[in-house]
């Protein structure tokens, strides 16, 4: 079966969005570079084509899936990046000459378990347990018609302001409208064959109940966990006991009157659908090849993909919706670029990775250094370079004269509340740097002052220096003296280093370490004479005077 989802297209064209109808017009050499290059997107791309060769289909769907049981989170927006990033490899391998088409779909009719801790109006939520997620009300405005109508609308609106080109899709819908009956009524068929898959996975107690339809109960609109003690294959149809009322009833399986448990619910989709390609976290491999099971019991063709790591949060402990212990989009967006999410994203995705607030700076460096350097690469250089990804083999030139992170000590030091104060340095370092020329740059000076903010100024912690320190800090501010309108970082960068080792610092990391902790209030920090080049020889000096003087240490405490 190839059935094809309804064209609900939220695409729309983001800020370094391409047309999702064609790809950039490259070079033909990055066509040759594509059949060896080894970025992880190609390796899987590859597969794909040779899973074309073999089924002779004419068309390649890629699905990611998405559960709208509590607030979307950023391993959400990863699968959807990751995949699009499979996709664009895909295209390139087969210079764009078979068409392609990414389904996001929301498990909207799952029964809501569990009332997550991050939203609001807890008591009226938990009256709603046992619901589709598409009867709960809306928690937060009433604007939506539903709990999962508000979740799948806050994932679509980011997935749309960054200008993926995909399909939204809606359990509730594919479900109700009846383009699941078809194989709805083949799982039936197959009831035994799946039930021979499934059983020896669960406990007894579970073996007990266990059935790969759950229906909505006719009483009180439950998704039902309950036995099939009856079945018609003929009539389409199931009998179960009803709990609340302890009465029997029979059902269609079809129209939207049952769901099926998600591991053969996924079978469903993949069957229905003729899903090509989708990816899923580590903790879900033992169900792939259940699901992947089911589809071939069904008839069908299981789809290519690869088991990701998961996301952690702090304590690393994996981050989850209901409790709501990692970054959210929005919060990431707060401090950071899109582009920066996906430039994470791209790296090492079978590797376990942090998902906190730390990680920001190093992703947002990075990315700006990756598009930097793809100007001037080769084909076969820019296909290894996560920015191809990223922006669809189309990036940016942004030139970034300043890091993130030599931002957000300029932020400290100069105690910038909005980066309207960070320009007057930067313009002084940056020869006729204005926010207008320099537009990418007045982007991320407005996020460092946001992350600065709420992120880092909580944590600082100044100390007073010791006797050694001290001397090697009076001396630095002497010798600073004479490099007065000074913007040579790498001259600077040569004082304090020579002032370090004249001091006896064994090593020289004790004497950069000293600087940060002394002066900026932590322990890492920038590459010190670029520091002094962006913030002035004169306001360093005086940074000093006010750290040798005890002010810094005084006014933190």
């Amino acid at each position: 079966m190839q059935h094809s989802p309804a064209q609900n297209t939220s695409a729309k064209k983001g800020k370094f969005a391409v047309s999702p109808a064609s790809l950039p017009q490259f070079d033909p050499a990055f066509f040759e570079a594509a059949q060896s290059a080894r970025a992880w997107p190609f390796e899987e791309a590859k597969r794909l084509v040779a899973r074309l060769e073999k089924t002779g289909a004419r068309e390649v769907l890629f699905e990611t899936g998405y559960g709208p049981s509590g607030l979307p989170h950023i391993g959400t927006f990863g699968e959807v990046a990751r995949t699009s990033m499979v996709r664009t490899a895909f295209r390139l391998l087969t210079r764009d000459e078979v068409p392609t088409r990414l389904l996001a779909f929301s498990d909207d009719m799952d029964g809501f378990r569990k009332v997550p801790t991050n939203i609001p109006n807890q008591e009226m939520m938990a009256s709603f347990l046992g619901k589709p997620l598409s009867r709960v009300p809306d928690p937060f405005s009433n604007e939506y018609s539903s709990f999962a109508a508000a979740n799948n609308a806050k994932l679509r609106a980011f997935l749309d302001s960054f200008g993926f080109s995909y399909e939204f899709a809606s359990s509730t819908d594919y479900y109700s409208s009846g383009r699941f009956d078809e194989a709805l009524l083949r799982m039936l068929e197959c009831y035994d064959a799946v039930m021979d898959i499934m059983l020896p996975t669960l406990g007894p107690e579970r073996r007990e109940t266990y059935s790969p339809f759950l229906p909505i109960s006719k009483v009180n609109g439950n998704v039902l966990q309950v036995p099939v003690i009856e079945r018609d294959v003929s009539a389409g149809t199931i009998v179960y006991v009803d709990p609340e009322d302890g009465e029997k009833y029979e059902t269609a399986v079809t129209g939207g009157a049952v769901k099926c448990q998600w591991k053969p619910d996924w079978a469903l989709r993949w069957f229905a659908l003729g899903v090509d390609y989708e990816m899923a976290g580590k903790d879900l491999i033992d169900s792939v090849r259940l699901a992947g099971r089911i589809v071939k019991a069904l008839g069908g063709n299981p789809p290519e993909g690869f088991n990701y790591e998961l996301f952690l949060d702090e304590n690393g402990q994996k981050i989850s919706k209901s409790k709501g212990n990692g970054l959210t989009i929005n919060e990431w967006l707060t401090y950071a670029s899109p582009e920066s999410l996906s430039q994470y994203m791209f790296g090492k995705p079978r590797a376990a990775k942090r998902l906190h607030f730390d990680v920001i700076p190093r992703a947002v460096d990075d990315y700006y250094q990756f598009v930097n350097a793809y100007q001037g690469q080769s084909a076969e250089q820019r296909l290894e370079n996560p920015v191809f990804h990223i922006h669809t083999g189309n990036p940016p030139e942004a030139a970034m004269p300043i890091t993130f992170g030599l931002l957000l000590n300029l932020v400290s030091a100069a105690n910038a509340e909005d980066k309207t104060v960070l320009w007057g340095f930067i313009s002084r370092y940056v020869d006729g740097a204005t926010p207008q020329s320099y537009p990418e740059l007045d982007r991320l000076a407005g996020y460092a002052v946001a992350y600065f903010n709420d992120m880092v100024k909580p944590t600082k912690s100044f100390r007073l220096p010791d006797d050694k320190e001290r001397a090697a800090m009076q001396d630095l501010s002497d010798q600073l003296a004479d490099h007065t309108g000074s913007t040579d970082a790498e001259a600077l960068q040569n004082i304090v280093f020579e002032v370090g080792k004249a001091h006896g610092f064994e090593p020289l990391r004790d004497w950069f370490k000293a600087l940060y902790q002394v002066l900026l209030g932590q322990d890492q920090g920038p590459r010190f004479g670029s520091f002094i080049a962006l913030y002035g020889v004169e306001e360093t000096r005086r940074l000093i005077g006010e750290a040798l003087a005890g002010e810094l240490a005084a006014k933190a405490a």
